[in-house]
């Protein structure tokens, strides 16, 4: 599987949420300004309202465009079994009922599901509670986090 494609089908949704966040803060723009909108009393709210959502959604754009840039500068080096799974790694994890995963570790930004041939490839951050448990594993090791009051349990099958 190859790693630069999965970065680039990453870089194309960021691309796309980018868009969709640009559209939604012209849209709350032109609600938030338009002349029907300007409060007549103290309880006519739509303009600030709309105004509170544009600047919500250009913070959402800004933060999508940060984690573009994170994703073109991100290098997935090739796994080294002394170091350990580390960003950029493929990981194939199998639960205690057998059923495997498909893993892509990288930078900030780009929790998304991913199609890889007929694989499906979930991509999460190093920051993530299993992107963080991961880190310095290496294939035959037992990986666990909590999530709410149950403990999930892991083998890292392979290493890309």
């Amino acid at each position: 599987m190859d790693k630069f494609l999965l970065q680039q089908q990453v870089l194309e949704r960021l691309a796309e949420d980018l868009l969709q966040a640009e559209q939604a803060v012209r849209a709350a723009h032109e609600t938030a300004t338009h002349e029907e909108n300007i409060a007549e009393n103290k309880y006519d709210t739509l303009g600030l309202e709309a105004a509170y959502l544009a600047a919500g959604q250009a913070r959402r754009a800004e933060a999508i465009r940060q984690a573009m840039a994170g994703w073109r500068q991100f290098r997935p080096s090739p796994y080294d079994a002394s170091k350990g799974i580390q960003l950029g790694a493929l990981v194939c994890l199998v639960d205690s009922g057998d059923k495997q995963q498909l893993l892509f570790l990288g930078p900030d930004g780009g929790s998304m599901k991913l199609a890889s041939g007929a694989q499906l490839v979930q991509v999460i951050s190093s920051e993530a509670p299993l992107g963080r448990a991961m880190l310095g594993k290496c294939e035959g090791d037992a990986v666990s986090i909590q999530v709410a009051p149950i403990r999930q349990q892991f083998e890292v099958l392979r290493v890309h």
